[in-house]
């Protein structure tokens, strides 16, 4: 039997969904045509034969595909896929799905529904989604749980995003520091089942103070008689609550890490956290690293409203105006030698070019730096008199062929030296735009992210301008 790569399934079944949605548009438009008893046949039609398939279609699929098939959807397929939901599956797809795609699917739930789908969920998982909750739902969510899911719910729900807190969840496996290994098989076989990423027991004393970890390879090899003290792990990795999740995702790939405790400032266990949450965590600061960078505020669902998006994408759009502004008043100081030498002002796009592109190379390496908690103030300096000397170096190098182009294209020598050192300049100027915007932003603050590349484009486009233009009327006019 062939295998089906999980790519290829997936795009199999969001080609099947998409073709039983176009379908039920069909459907649905002969029926509003009709009147009379024959519209009621098509829409019974409808509803037998094109519903039906959707829904076995949804009711096979996991619900990470589920959510991307949504945020590859317009907005009224969307909650037409999103009806044919039952409650414990439609709560599962509310987790995987993307944030911006989430507020959609919620703001078009009513609040009676949204609240059944929500009370499927467990305590981690509500409070994984409560940032996109109305408060009133949250509110009603919270008087529906019991009294144990209420309080882990609420106390979720009381950290950032960007804490370990956020993001632990509250199952895990634990066995007395005074017990055998042969008692901790025991009550291993006495319960249903493990939660999931259970790659190590916690070991407890009396007072639920955390004391070590027992890998369950060292309790399936170890004679029974064994203490679990003998083989556990007395200092495994372990996290706050308050801890920096991004500091956590670092320690997970550093150690290579399936689970770690979660421990409060007495040492008492108060949670888990699994490389899958990370995983999450991983990913959405990925993308919104990856949005920051390109000047938008928030996450965007593909399909948002004209006046959302736009509304995202105003604050770094208007400080890119400014900027632009700026750089065509150093252009305009230049007018006079831009009439006597023509070249000029095909020239000058390419010493900017490259400028930009050798600051976004540099930027990039600092921000990745800093993501990383790599890049110290003791060694920013060494960095950057690294990066100086590389830009000088592909300065001189590119510096020359550019400078020989401008010679061969218009037959002035002087251009070419002029074009020349205007490109090693304006590269030298890139390197240290590139090493200091980042670490600005990050020293006051800021997301090192966010907008970076915006002053840079406006520091290498100025630059180059007045470096090119500057040298030109200075030794060519």
């Amino acid at each position: 039997m062939a295998h089906i790569h999980s790519e290829e399934r997936l795009q199999r079944s969001l080609a099947e969904i998409t073709r039983l949605l176009s379908r039920h548009r069909l459907l649905a438009t002969l029926a509003h045509r009709q009147e009379g008893p024959r519209r009621d046949l098509l829409e019974s039609l409808q509803h037998r034969q094109n519903l039906v398939e959707l829904h076995k279609q949804l009711r096979v699929m996991h619900a990470a595909d589920i959510g991307y098939v949504l945020e590859a959807l317009p907005h009224d397929d969307r909650r037409t896929v999103w009806a044919q939901l039952g409650p414990e599956q439609a709560g599962q797809v509310l987790v995987e799905v993307a944030d911006a795609v989430r507020e959609s699917v919620i703001d078009a739930t009513a609040q009676d529904d949204l609240v059944k789908v929500l009370l499927t969920l467990d305590a981690d998982d509500l409070a994984y989604v409560a940032e996109s909750l109305p408060p009133d739902v949250r509110a009603a969510v919270s008087r529906a749980l019991a009294i144990s899911e209420r309080t882990a719910f609420d106390e979720a729900a009381r950290y950032a995003d960007d804490r370990v807190g956020r993001h632990m969840n509250r199952e895990w496996v634990t066995v007395r520091e005074t017990e055998t290994i042969q008692h901790a098989l025991a009550e291993l076989r006495l319960r249903r089942d493990l939660p999931q990423q259970t790659d190590r027991l916690f070991v407890i004393d009396s007072r639920y103070v955390l004391r070590g970890a027992l890998p369950l390879p060292a309790l399936l090899l170890t004679d029974p008689a064994t203490p679990v003290t003998a083989v556990m792990v007395q200092e495994p990795v372990v996290f706050g609550p308050h801890d920096d999740a991004a500091d956590a995702a670092q320690a997970f790939e550093r150690y290579d890490l399936i689970s770690a405790p979660v421990v409060d400032d007495r040492g008492k266990l108060v949670g888990r956290l699994t490389v899958d949450a990370v995983m999450d965590f991983v990913r959405e600061q990925a993308n919104l690293q990856a949005l920051k960078r390109a000047g938008l505020t928030a996450d965007e669902d593909l399909f948002a409203g004209p006046w959302n998006s736009a509304r995202n994408r105003w604050p770094w759009l208007g400080l890119n105006l400014l900027t632009a502004f700026a750089a065509s008043r150093v252009i305009g100081h230049f007018e006079g030698e831009i009439q006597q030498l023509a070249s000029l002002a095909a020239l000058m796009p390419i010493v900017a070019s490259i400028g930009g592109n050798t600051g976004n190379q540099t930027m990039a390496l600092v921000i990745r730096g800093l993501a990383l908690d790599r890049l110290k103030t003791a060694s920013a300096k060494r960095m950057l008199n690294k990066e100086l000397m590389i830009s000088l170096l592909n300065g001189l190098v590119w510096g020359a062929v550019v400078g020989l182009f401008a010679v061969v294209l218009y037959a002035n020598f002087a251009l070419g030296v002029v074009m020349a050192g205007a490109v090693v300049m304006n590269l030298v100027v890139a390197a240290l735009a590139g090493v200091a915007v980042p670490l600005a932003l990050h020293a006051t603050g800021r997301d090192p992210a966010h907008g970076s590349s915006v002053l840079l484009t406006f520091i290498t486009d100025a630059m180059g301008f007045f470096l090119f233009l500057g040298l030109a009327s200075a030794f060519l006019l």
